[in-house]
Order: structure tokens, then sequence, then C-alpha cells
């Protein structure tokens, strides 16, 4: 596990990351981008597993708030725009400190919507995102999941579970499941913002996703015409748990074609 030092907006922080898959400098890079209450180990062996199937080097990293990076305080309330954030202020200093040039993303979930953001504001800067259950608006049926995840954390032992990943599970938590709950954020979408998009995107979604609809991935559809969708049966939210392989079939054929 290694850290990066890096300036975000006016905040100095540190990053947790690690390199996994080839170890050829001049391999392709993919950059994983975690779900809301994701970190670098809790993807496991998965970017290993994909980035060694398709002979890439993968960038595996924690938000701020996650993992080992810097904790965010507890009381600091998260705004509407905290994806948008990642995407344009965090995410490029990290590449920069690292001199990441002309990588691919791979999002899942709120990772999906900051690859699809970063794609957005930087068009010229990537090869291509593949995006597992992104979110390019706020749907009913997140809020109901994201509630019942809240309830979950405070009856059951999922923080206990949770705090083996992060430094400060309170502030990963709440900062994410507030945000979700708040009134202010329901009106959030990103579904003109993704029009911008003029690089390759592999939009994967299963069927019975808990969090959100196949209207994620279809107005992903309706807005990058150039977008391929993968609706996979019997999966949940997380494809690249439940559908391991089908997943690294996908991004194989997409990063190669």
């Amino acid at each position: 596990m290694a850290f990066a030092s890096i300036t975000a907006g006016d905040a100095a922080l540190r990053i947790e990351y690690e390199w996994v898959g080839a170890t050829d400098a001049d391999a392709p890079v993919l950059v994983f981008l975690h779900e809301g209450l994701g970190s670098v180990a809790m993807w496991r062996d998965f970017p290993a597993r994909l980035c060694t199937a398709a002979g890439l080097r993968g960038l595996v990293y924690s938000r701020p708030g996650y993992g080992r990076s810097t904790p965010r305080r507890t009381d600091e309330k998260w705004r509407p725009d905290f994806m948008h954030r990642q995407a344009r202020e965090v995410l490029p200093a990290l590449l920069q400190a690292l001199d990441v040039k002309q990588p691919w993303l791979f999002g899942h979930s709120d990772g999906g919507s900051i690859a699809l953001l970063y794609a957005a504001a930087f068009p010229a800067a990537l090869r291509g995102a593949i995006v597992l259950a992104p979110h390019i608006l706020v749907e009913e049926v997140s809020v109901r999941s994201i509630a019942q995840a809240r309830d979950a954390y405070l009856q059951t032992d999922l923080k206990q579970r949770l705090a083996r990943y992060h430094d400060d599970v309170d502030s990963a938590f709440w900062g994410w499941n507030g945000i979700w709950l708040d009134p202010a954020f329901r009106a959030w979408a990103i579904e003109e913002e993704i029009a911008a998009i003029r690089c390759p995107v592999l939009a994967i979604q299963g069927v019975d996703d808990e969090y959100g609809t196949m209207e994620q991935i279809r107005g992903i559809a309706r807005g990058v015409p150039q977008a391929k969708l993968i609706e996979l049966a019997q999966c949940g939210h997380s494809p690249h748990k439940d559908q391991p392989e089908a997943v690294i079939a996908a991004v194989r054929l997409f990063v190669s074609s």
C-alpha cells in the first residue's frame, strides 16, 4: 500500500492507493473508482484479476473519507455536488501526482457516476470508461435502499464490518448516507452533462439492482450514442461480485476493440 499527497480545491489530502495487474510501465492504466462505501481493500482481488486478464495496469485508490485516505470530519455535511468535485478536483490531482495519462476508468455505483463526470469534463483525457451500476439521476428505489442501509448501520453489525476497511467508519458512512438522503439531493442529475462525453463507454447493470432501475444505463445510451450497454440477469448492484467472469470478459473485449 502507498499514499499520495495531493491538493484538491483548497484541501491537502493523503490518498491511499495501490498498483495491481501488469507490471509493464507502458501498459495501459485502468483506474478503479469505488462505490459509496468502498475502499481499496473492499475491491478485494477483483481489480488484479481483471487487469491480469486484460493486460492492464490497475490503479486502485480510496477517495477522501474512505479506507486509509484522509478522513472527513464526522460533522462535515457533504454537498450535492460531491461527485462533481471528485471528478473535477480529486481525480485529476491524483492522476497528475502519479503521472497517469490517458487511462481507462472503471467505476462502480457512485464511482461510475464520477467516471462519467470526469469523461464529460475532460473529453480528450481518456481512452474510455467502464461503469457498473452508475447513477445519472436519483430514483426512489435508490433512496429506499439507502434508507435501509442507514437502519442496518444503526441496528446490525454493519458498522463493525465496515470498520475493518475505513479508518473513520462514521465519516465514511454518514457522509455518503447523509447526502443521498438529503432532500436537496433529490434533484441531482447528470443526464445533460454526459452528452459531452466523446470516449467509448461500456455501461453494465444487473437486472436485479436494488439501488437503481435500468433507466440509469439506458439514459446513458440516449445521451452518449457510442455507449455499449450490458444488462446482466441474476445480478444485483455489484456486477463485479455477482457476475465477475461476465464483467471480465466484457471488459477484455471492450478495451481490445
